[in-house]
């Protein structure tokens, strides 16, 4: 197994509010073996690979909990628009043009921009998903992904095949870094026997489930309608929740969908930018966190933020929910942290150790430039991670113990490449 000394760095394992001023790192295969204090004083001989770190700070990749690759397309189309017209009457219309090729190069452009931001693990809904699958086996990231699932004939019943489909293919692919979970879109988009069929093949195939949940308010207020109950209650109804469930944004909750979110440990993907930008609202974190539920971060597609930069994430959300509370330690430097590592892994149902610095961890980390004005003075590095730090500042990826981002280039992808076939794509696809 190939055996990487990473030495010289400041060093934020993101397992405690701390950090190491000067450390090294010691990477065999794709696991960490050791991370040390200090100087490394071994021979540096037996390495395959040697990163000198001197200025730079070591910590865990980002976790992207939530987004749809492809909608890269879709960048500055359709902006300051509500959601269900942004949705219905711009991106959809669009969608519906693409072709699996189409699909293929969004992917692949979302990959390079979230690698060279330091994003080493991200999870993606849509269709067309064996070309994101390649894109992301061929780029190295690691991914968690699922067919997005539409309920209403004629294509429920062929999308639910696609899904049982691309698990047999995808799962575990890639050494493990490709894991497939099931994906229907919202309640608005699947009926509730649909849902239930759902339910019943996750449970089959042993598959988690992700969907949109509680949006919008009017989203809420169609579910309340037609069904009698929130959204959140629904799913409780339907046994969504029997399963291992992801559910994105959760902006318009009641008391009782929290309680329910924390029963049954639901995952929820925070997407602040997102939700800000499409004006859907701010999601209750503080409430969710005081009731023991995990919450990751998400970009969501970049036709709806319109990046895919998670550090931009992190500080929103530590900022958002000082000021909506009125509480300046409603989510500190290190919760923003741990939601877009830690708890984004336990988000995606992934290892409990991916999104930390410590013995026995899967290596994905990355490495920032701190030796730039913003990182002075070095009071508190994980502020300075939050506060101060941006996807620019990253100079080189490991993932999965390969190096994929060396001096902010992608080793993995042809950038010009990818510029050039975005282009074309999009020449077509935005044609009068």
């Amino acid at each position: 197994m190939a055996r990487t000394l990473i030495h010289g760095a400041v060093i934020v394992t993101a397992t405690e509010d701390a950090w190491i001023p000067e450390g090294y790192l010691i990477v065999e295969g794709n696991r960490i073996q050791e991370v040390g204090t200090g100087a490394y004083q071994g021979s540096q001989e037996s390495f395959d690979r040697v990163i000198d770190a001197k200025g730079k700070l070591a910590m865990p990749g980002l976790i992207n909990t939530h987004g749809h690759a492809a909608m890269t397309l879709l960048r500055g189309y359709a902006d300051d628009l509500p959601l269900q017209t942004w949705l219905e009457e711009r991106c959809w219309p669009v969608e519906d043009k693409m072709t699996a090729d189409d699909i293929f190069w969004g992917t692949q452009l979302a990959i390079l921009e979230m690698l060279k931001g330091g994003t080493t693990t991200f999870t993606d809904m849509y269709f067309e998903m064996d070309g994101v699958a390649q894109a992301a086996k061929d780029s190295g990231i690691r991914a968690v992904l699922s067919r997005g699932l539409i309920g209403f004939p004629p294509k429920g019943e062929a999308s639910r095949a696609q899904a049982i489909e691309f698990n047999e293919k995808w799962h575990g692919a890639a050494n493990n870094r490709i894991t497939v979970t099931f994906g229907p879109h919202a309640p608005y988009t699947c009926p509730p026997d649909y849902l239930k069929t759902v339910v019943a093949v996750s449970e089959e195939l042993n598959l988690p489930i992700q969907i949109h949940l509680s949006e919008t308010a009017r989203e809420v207020s169609e579910c309340i309608e037609q069904h009698g109950m929130t959204p959140i209650k629904l799913m409780e109804e339907l046994g969504v929740f029997s399963r291992p469930t992801l559910a994105a944004h959760c902006v318009h909750l009641t008391d009782e969908d929290i309680e329910i979110l924390a029963k049954y440990d639901v995952r929820v993907a925070h997407n602040p930018d997102s939700n800000l930008k499409l004006g859907s609202g701010v999601a209750p974190v503080t409430k969710m966190l005081e009731k023991g539920v995990t919450v990751g971060l998400g970009t969501d597609g970049a036709a709806s933020n319109n990046n895919l930069d998670m550090f931009e994430e992190m500080r929103m959300a530590a900022m958002l929910h000082k000021g909506v509370n009125q509480d300046a330690i409603a989510v500190n430097a290190f919760k923003a942290l741990e939601m877009a590592t830690t708890d984004g892994a336990r988000a995606l149902f992934l290892e409990e150790s991916l999104g930390t610095l410590q013995a026995g961890a899967l290596a994905d980390l990355l490495l920032l430039d701190i030796d730039q004005p913003h990182f002075y003075p070095r009071h508190n590095m994980i502020a300075h991670l939050v506060y101060s730090a941006g996807s620019r500042d990253v100079t080189h990826v490991l993932i999965d113990g390969e190096l994929v981002v060396e001096d902010r280039k992608v080793l993995t992808m042809d950038e010009q490449k990818i510029y050039a076939e975005i282009e074309r794509v999009c020449a077509r696809l935005f044609a009068e």
